[in-house]
C-alpha cells in the first residue's frame, strides 16, 4: 500500500495554501476601475480643454494626475458609443443601429466589459443611463453587472426625484439624478473598498431636459457667454432632423450641468482618498458624442449626430495615481472601442475575448514615450453617413478630404493635394462598408423578450410599442414617452414579443385616466392567453417638468402613472404579438399608457 510521508504531506499542504494565498493576493492587487461616461458633453465643455466659461477642477485633476488623449473619437450618438465601449467592437457588429425601439440593444452573444471583469473576480455595478436594452437578457443585470440603479431608456424626462429602476424593481429616486447616481457609486466604493471593483457611472447629463440644481444654475443664469459656438445659423441635428440653434440659455444650462458633474466627480475622488484606495484605482472619464448644441468646441465642424470632427471627438482622461505618468498628453488617435482591451490590459486580465475585438490596447501609449505607433483608421458611422480618420486626415461622408492638423474646421478639401492618401482612405472606407455594414440590420427581427430567467421582472414600455388607429405618442422622441388619445375602442397597443420560458406572470399596467373612464375594461393577450381588468380608480394628473427646465425641451414632458394589477397570465414559450386593447370604454378616452410590468411568480 502506498504511504505518504507525513512531512512531505505537510509541505504539500503548505505549498497549496501559499499558492492560494498568492493567487488571492494577486487578485486583491488588481486595480479598481471607475468608468465615467457623460451624455452630450462636447470636447470643449471642460476647462482643461480651454473653455473659459466653465470651471471643472476635479475633472481637470484626472488629466493633471494622469494621461489626456487629445484625439479620442466615439460614435455620433448615445447607444452606439455605449455599445462600443462595452464590447470593444464597432456598434454595427453588436446589433446596435438606433437609439430606441429595440435598435439600441447589444446582441446577446456579445461579451461586455462587465462580463470580463466579473469573471475575473471583480465586483461590478452600474449607476446611471444604460441605453443598450431594457428587458433581460439585454438588461444590465444580465450583461455582467451585479448591481444596477438608473434607467434603461435613451433619455429621461425628469431629473428631480424621478422614477427609476433598481435591479428590475421600480423605485423613486432621491434628489437630483446625477447626485443620486453618485451617492450610489460612493456607497458601492465604501462597501467594496477592500476588493477589486468595476464601477460604471454613465451620467445622463448634459443631455436634455436642461435641468440642474439651483446652486449650479445661479452661477450661469445671467452669465455672459464669452466663447461662442462655430455656427450662429439654425442647423439640423443629424440624429433627429430638428433645429439645434438653442441659444445662450441652453449653453448656460449645459455648462451648469457640467459643473454639477465635476462636483460629483470630486465626491468620487474624495471617497477614494478617504479609504486610501486612490492609488489602487483607475479612473476613466469621457463623453458619448459631441455637444448637443452649437456651443464652443474649438471651432470643430459638427455637433451630436454628425460624423464630422465635432460630432465624434470626445475628451478622454485616464488616471492611476502613482502608476501612470502625470500630465501626459497623447496626440495619437484612439477610440471608444479601445477602452475594453486597454482596461483589461492594465488590470492584467489575460483571458481571450469571446469575439474578435476591433479596439486595441493603448497601454504602450499611456506608459511609453516616443514609441513607433502604426497609423490606423477610425470609423465613425451613423444612419448611412460614414467618416473615417487617420492621424492627420479625415475623409468626410461626402468624400472630401481634410487636413485636420491645418484645417480642424474642415473647410478646405485637399483631396487633389494628397491624392495618394485620398485614394487609400476611399478604399478603406469602401472596404469597411463591405465588411462591417453587412452586419447592420435595419429590419430588426429580435423580439422584445418576456420572462427571461435572468431577471424576475420584465418592463414593457410605451417606448417600444406600436400603436394603431388614433393612439399617438406624447412626443416624437419615444424614449420617455407615453401613449395617449386612446379614443377608439378598436385601437390597440402591441409589441413583437418572445416568451423566454413558460410561466405565470402578474400583470401590472401603469396608466392614467379621467374620471369618466371608470368602469372601462382592458385586456392583455399573448397567443392563446389573456387577462382582463376593469378600471375602478381614476387618476388624471398634469404633465410636469417645464417648471424645472432652464431651456425649452424637445422631448416629452412627464407625469406620474398609477398601477393597475390585472391579475395572472399564463404564458408559454414562443414568439407572438403582445396586445393591449380595450374591451369596454366609458367616457371620452380609455387611458394614457406608460408601462407594462410582468412579474414572474
Amino acid at each position: 500500500m502506498f504511504k505518504i510521508n507525513y512531512l512531505n504531506y505537510l509541505l504539500i499542504c503548505v505549498f497549496i495554501c501559499l499558492q492560494a494565498s498568492c493567487t488571492k493576493s494577486n487578485e486583491n492587487q488588481r486595480p479598481n476601475i471607475i468608468l465615467i461616461l457623460t451624455d452630450d458633453q462636447g470636447w470643449g465643455d471642460l476647462s482643461i480643454n480651454g473653455n473659459k466659461d466653465i470651471n471643472t477642477p476635479n475633472i481637470d485633476k484626472i488629466s493633471m494626475e494622469g494621461v489626456r488623449f487629445d484625439r479620442f473619437f466615439v460614435s455620433p450618438v448615445c447607444s452606439p458609443t455605449r455599445a462600443e465601449i462595452l464590447t470593444g467592437r464597432h456598434h454595427v457588429r453588436t446589433g446596435v443601429y438606433d437609439v430606441s425601439l429595440g435598435g439600441e440593444r447589444i446582441n446577446i452573444d456579445e461579451e461586455t466589459i462587465a462580463d470580463v471583469f466579473k469573471n475575473s473576480g471583480y465586483k461590478t455595478a452600474i449607476y446611471g443611463k444604460w441605453h443598450n436594452g431594457m428587458q433581460a437578457p439585454y438588461h444590465p443585470n444580465t450583461r455582467g453587472f451585479e448591481d444596477f440603479y438608473g434607467f434603461c431608456s435613451g433619455h429621461w424626462g425628469n431629473y428631480f426625484d424621478p422614477l427609476l429602476e433598481k435591479n428590475g424593481e421600480l423605485v423613486r429616486g432621491s434628489g437630483f439624478i446625477i447626485d443620486d447616481f453618485t451617492d450610489h457609486g460612493i456607497k458601492f466604493i465604501e462597501k467594496n473598498n477592500s476588493t477589486p471593483f468595476f464601477l460604471y457611472l454613465p451620467f445622463n447629463t448634459p443631455h436634455s431636459p436642461m435641468q440642474v440644481p439651483e446652486k449650479f444654475w445661479n452661477k450661469f443664469e445671467n452669465k455672459e457667454i464669452t466663447q461662442k459656438g462655430s455656427s450662429s445659423k439654425v442647423s439640423k441635428d443629424l440624429s433627429s432632423g430638428t433645429n439645434v440653434n438653442k441659444g445662450d440659455d441652453h449653453t448656460r444650462a449645459s455648462l451648469a450641468m457640467c459643473e454639477n458633474i465635476d462636483w460629483n466627480v470630486g465626491r468620487i475622488i474624495k471617497t477614494l482618498e478617504s479609504y486610501d484606495i486612490d492609488e489602487k484605482t483607475i479612473i476613466v472619464y469621457l463623453s458619448d458624442n459631441g455637444p448637443n448644441g452649437h456651443r464652443w468646441n474649438a471651432d470643430m465642424k459638427g455637433i451630436k449626430g454628425s460624423t464630422d470632427e465635432g460630432g465624434v471627438r470626445s475628451p478622454m482622461l485616464i488616471s492611476w495615481k502613482g502608476k501612470i505618468p502625470r500630465g501626459k498628453v497623447v496626440r495619437n488617435i484612439a477610440s471608444g472601442i479601445d477602452l475594453l482591451p486597454t482596461l483589461k490590459d492594465l488590470a492584467g486580465i489575460e483571458t481571450d475575448p469571446k469575439n474578435e475585438l476591433d479596439g486595441i490596447s493603448l497601454k504602450e501609449l499611456i506608459f511609453k514615450e516616443n514609441i513607433e505607433w502604426p497609423d490606423r483608421y477610425i470609423y465613425n458611422y451613423w444612419r448611412g453617413r460614414l467618416s473615417i480618420r487617420n492621424q492627420d486626415f479625415r475623409l468626410g461622408n461626402n468624400n472630401n478630404l481634410y487636413n485636420m492638423n491645418e484645417d480642424p474646421t474642415q473647410n478646405k478639401d485637399v483631396s487633389k493635394d494628397f491624392n495618394e492618401t485620398f485614394i487609400k482612405m476611399k478604399e478603406a472606407k469602401s472596404k469597411w462598408k463591405k465588411d462591417v455594414l453587412v452586419d447592420l440590420n435595419l429590419k430588426d427581427k429580435r423580439a422584445f423578450v418576456i420572462g427571461h430567467p435572468g431577471l424576475k421582472n420584465t418592463q414593457i414600455p410605451a417606448r417600444d410599442a406600436k400603436a394603431s388607429g388614433s393612439i399617438v405618442r406624447s412626443n416624437y422622441y419615444p424614449n420617455c414617452s407615453y401613449m395617449t388619445n386612446w379614443v377608439n375602442l378598436e385601437d390597440t397597443i402591441t409589441w413583437d414579443a418572445e416568451v423566454a420560458e413558460d410561466g405565470d406572470f402578474e400583470v401590472i399596467v401603469y396608466y392614467t385616466c379621467a374620471k369618466d373612464a371608470i368602469g372601462s375594461e382592458i385586456e392583455l393577450s399573448f397567443s392563446n392567453s389573456k387577462v382582463s381588468k376593469n378600471i375602478t380608480k381614476h387618476y388624471d394628473p398634469d404633465e410636469y417638468g417645464k417648471e424645472n427646465d432652464r431651456s425649452p425641451r424637445i422631448e416629452s414632458y412627464v407625469k406620474d402613472f398609477i398601477p393597475l394589477n390585472m391579475g395572472i397570465i399564463k404564458l408559454e414559450k414562443g414568439e407572438g404579438t403582445l396586445v393591449l386593447k380595450g374591451l369596454k370604454k366609458n367616457g371620452e378616452e380609455l387611458m394614457d399608457f406608460r408601462l407594462l410590468m410582468l412579474k414572474r411568480i
